[in-house]
């Protein structure tokens, strides 16, 4: 067999074990061991398969992803997140719809420390959801609130995936970090602006709740500086050039673990489960990535990356519309697969071809995360959806499904106007130091 169709074998082998719910990690692994001996050996595989996992973990890189988990679990399991709705809630809870944008709100402060999807998700659906039901809020308005808001947890930096996609594609970690905070709060404000028109065309989704005292407002916002002087601390030190990210990690982690001691928030239970969740959720990246590098090797040696772009080069169509197909792909693929498993799946192929293009490649990362975010509101996968429906199990998914709807169409807008404006990413990272 040519290397050409073994990759193509490969690729729909990899396709069929990520149906099957395979880990990631272990479906790379296997499909790039095996096609790496069948195109070449089983001895050159397996020294792949002895080496790749060292060189790959002991990058200096990848030492930035414990970090800013670790800043985000030691917050999370600290009740830093309930002040924050209750601060957030103060100032514009009483306006149309104000619990909901309340929601939007936090989960864009709280994603600006978590960085992920996940934990910003069941965080909110904790805390916000028995308080909207309070006052009697629509509940597909409700959770399609909380699963739009999750979306921004990969979103606003630190973003893991956006980490994730720097190693994958050898693009400026800070950079790409910095790039995704005007778009975040685009879609932030997008967010509100549409829950503010549904609540003013049907009043009876969002009954209007009791307006806070100036005072009552002022003295919320004790609980808001930890985020903001965290954040402060870590994005604008890579942004100024004072940090690493990998600094600005650890000095954020370590920032979150004295702001905890100081506040007596962080029981010793707590530290431990925050220790363990980001051992957990470090470990499954790592094999990600590991699995994505031999996965990789094995596409390089298949040429199919080069075969495709020299095709596409000689297509009869203009940039933008090869971006449009790709990015119809990414939408596609995103109702069946997992985002991670779409970045890795992916981006040797198309990666390569962007930039040929002549498309700014930390740009394309933002877009990419702009459709995964889709994904991950959308069925049949719809993460973020059944998350919600574990923690309001009053809730059918087919309710908050529908419930997202409206959501999605301010996504795909957001999606246009970075599309048509690229400017709004790339600004700020052209900026930097």
């Amino acid at each position: 067999m040519s290397p050409e169709l073994i990759g193509v074998i490969g690729i729909i082998v990899l396709l069929l074990l990520f149906v099957f719910r395979i880990p990631i990690g272990i479906s790379l692994i296997f499909v790039g061991t095996v096609g790496l001996a069948f195109i070449r050996d089983w001895d050159s595989a397996l020294v792949q398969l002895g080496t790749t996992p060292f060189s790959t973990a002991s990058s200096y890189s990848l030492s930035v992803i414990p970090l800013f988990i670790l800043m985000g679990m030691f917050l999370s399991y600290s009740g830093f997140g309930r002040d924050l709705y209750t601060a957030v809630d103060a100032w514009i809870g009483h306006i149309k719809g104000g619990l909901a944008m309340t929601t939007i709100g936090t989960s864009a402060l709280f994603s600006a420390i978590s960085g992920s999807v996940n934990a910003t998700t069941a965080t909110m659906a904790r805390i916000s959801l028995p308080e909207m039901k309070k006052y009697r809020y629509d509940d597909a308005l409700s959770t399609s609130c909380v699963a739009a808001g999750g979306t921004l947890g990969i979103l606003i930096p630190p973003s893991v995936i956006l980490v994730l996609y720097g190693i994958l594609t050898m693009e400026p970690i800070g950079k790409l970090l910095i790039a995704g905070l005007v778009p975040g709060l685009l879609q932030m404000l997008l967010f509100m602006i549409l829950i503010y028109v549904m609540v003013l065309r049907k009043p009876t989704l969002a009954p209007v709740t009791e307006k806070k005292l100036f005072m009552v407002k002022i003295k919320s916002l004790s609980s808001v500086w930890p985020f903001v002087f965290l954040f402060a601390l870590s994005i604008g030190g890579i942004y100024y050039g004072y940090f690493t990210p990998t600094e600005a990690g650890g000095v954020g982690a370590f920032g979150a673990f004295i702001l905890t001691i100081l506040t007596r928030r962080l029981s010793w239970k707590h530290f431990k489960t925050s220790l363990s969740e980001t051992t957990r959720l470090t470990a499954s990246i790592f094999f990600i990535i590991i699995g994505a590098d031999i996965f990789s090797k094995f596409l390089a040696l298949s040429t199919i990356p080069v075969k495709i772009t020299h095709f596409v080069s000689n297509l009869a169509l203009p940039a933008t519309g090869i971006l449009m197909l790709i990015l119809v792909v990414y939408l596609i693929l995103g109702l069946f697969l997992e985002g991670i498993a779409i970045f890795v799946l992916t981006l040797p192929v198309v990666y390569p071809l962007i930039t040929m293009l002549g498309f700014d490649g930390i740009w394309f990362g933002v877009v990419m995360i702009l459709v995964m975010n889709i994904g991950l509101i959308t069925p049949p996968m719809g993460l973020s959806v059944y998350v919600i429906s574990g923690v309001a199990k009053d809730v059918p998914a087919q309710r908050i499904f529908k419930g997202v709807l409206p959501m999605l169409l301010m996504m795909i807008v957001c999606l246009l106007l970075i599309v048509i404006f690229p400017e709004v990413v790339t600004f700020l990272p052209n900026l930097m130091r």
